[in-house]
């Protein structure tokens, strides 16, 4: 497996690749979307974007975007009081339904931390049920719940969005190293 930057020809085949796992994974909540699946994936605000790329093909996709770009802006300036321009949202992270389980997911989540954190930005991002399926792949990867949210577009029957943070545990051993020394 290989990732690299998303390049603007990516763009049919990610099409097909989220297409094709909607009906398994559940994302996107709304589907078929109610316009066209490109301005799903490519968004204002983005920071940057990756594909994952296995056996020669397309096997998942990552975005990072401005929190102060979104919908969200206001919810994570109230849950954690900081402005969205600190923060760097993990956004559109989806694998081929063929792969899943396989590693490709986390490793195209280890690449969005990075580079979140490589601007100086808090990792965050925004889950439907943090008891899903999904949401366990995050909390089993460090991140925690920072609040909730029930944004109008969210199916009936569906749990609240739930905001999750990422800390960053090397910064908080090195403040406990300096505190016992």
């Amino acid at each position: 497996m290989t990732i690299r930057e998303r390049r603007p020809d990516d763009i049919p085949e990610l099409v097909e690749v989220l297409s094709a796992q909607a009906p398994s994974s559940g994302y996107p909540h709304r589907w078929p979307l109610p316009f066209p699946a490109e301005e799903f994936l490519v968004r204002p605000g983005e920071l940057g974007a990756w594909v994952a790329i296995v056996d020669g093909r397309i096997a998942g996709h990552v975005a990072t975007t401005d929190v102060s770009a979104n919908w969200m802006a206001e919810h994570w300036s109230a849950v954690l009081g900081r402005a969205g321009h600190e923060l760097g949202e993990v956004s559109i992270l989806f694998v081929d339904h063929t792969l899943a389980g396989s590693g490709v997911g986390g490793a195209l989540l280890e690449r969005a931390v990075s580079e979140i954190r490589s601007l100086g930005r808090e990792p965050v991002l925004d889950v439907v049920g943090e008891e899903t399926k999904v949401g366990l792949f995050y909390r089993r990867r460090g991140w925690v719940v920072a609040g909730h949210a029930r944004p109008q577009w969210l199916p009936v029957g569906q749990p609240d969005v739930a905001f999750m943070v990422l800390p960053d545990t090397e910064a908080a051993a090195e403040s406990d190293e300096r505190l016992e020394s």
